[in-house]
């Protein structure tokens, strides 16, 4: 009977240790292509100081705008 027991707890114990390595190794994985994608979006996308430019283009263009339509209705 303690024969079958440690049987039990050693392939018990073992699964568990192999099941915990398995999802070590995946949540690795997953880290590191989180952080390629991280790497990827800093590379391509637009610069902070770019973005900050149009932005303020785009502002200026619809302060214009508005000061015309507040022309055009005022009259």
């Amino acid at each position: 009977m303690a024969e079958l027991i440690a049987t039990i707890a050693i392939a018990s114990v073992t699964g568990l240790g192999v099941l915990h390595q398995r999802l070590y190794v995946r949540i690795h994985e997953l880290d590191r292509r989180l952080d390629h994608t991280e790497l990827t979006v800093a590379r391509e996308y637009v610069a902070k100081t770019d973005l900050n430019d149009i932005t303020e283009r785009i502002e200026s263009h619809m302060v214009r705008i508005e000061n015309k339509l507040d022309k055009i209705i005022f009259k």
